[in-house]
């Protein structure tokens, strides 16, 4: 995939709009997803999604290679900053009402049968959910990218303009402040115990 991106992006900077629209339709669905993720409001997410895609059409003779997902999802990443530093409050919408288009790990298995099971993940994923909206951003945008979206911890690095030493050190602060949350739960004992400290 890197090498048709590659292929894309060199013929969109010289000027093939068909060749960046093919990279849009490539990456919006996950340019979406993150951004829903930071912002909790889908009318927003599609905004901060359509001023990314611009901004980085505008600013493609920038793009020097490496991963052009890594370099987009930088730019969705800063532009939901933008929008939450220019509120003048943070969105407090209930986590509860929302609808996320990509479901995090921690809900994405296999349906159960059992309604009790069903009962008890959608749960779990709420009580994430809460505990996930009150970290600290860093260390929020990193479990969204390396445990929700599934990026590598390289590429988080890259999307977060950070070293990978401090990707790994955030992304272990923030599982173990989930962990403190749901630990108090018995019902979620067994996802406890699976709950990887990682990195």
């Amino acid at each position: 995939m890197l090498g048709d991106d590659e292929a894309l992006v060199h013929a969109a900077q010289h000027g093939d709009l068909d060749a960046y629209n093919r990279l849009v339709r490539t990456y919006e669905r996950q340019a979406y997803a993150v951004a829903l993720r930071l912002l909790r409001r889908p009318e927003l997410a599609e905004d901060a999604t359509q001023d990314a895609f611009i901004q980085a059409y505008r600013a493609l003779d920038t793009f020097r290679g490496g991963s052009f997902r890594a370099w987009l999802m930088r730019i969705v990443t800063n532009r939901c900053y933008d929008m939450l530093r220019s509120a003048t409050r943070r969105v407090a919408d209930s986590l509860d009402d929302q609808v996320f288009e990509a479901e995090p790990r921690w809900s994405s298995v296999a349906t159960p049968d059992d309604p009790g099971t069903r009962a008890a993940q959608a749960e779990l994923g709420r009580l994430l959910e809460r505990a996930l909206a009150q970290l600290p951003d860093d260390q929020q945008l990193t479990v969204v990218l390396c445990d929700v979206q599934g990026y590598s911890y390289e590429e988080t690095a890259a999307i977060m303009g950070v070293a990978l030493g401090t990707v790994k050190s955030r992304l272990s602060r923030a599982r173990f402040a989930l962990r403190e949350v749901i630990r108090g739960q018995e019902q979620f004992a067994d996802y406890l115990r699976s709950f990887s400290d990682g990195p």
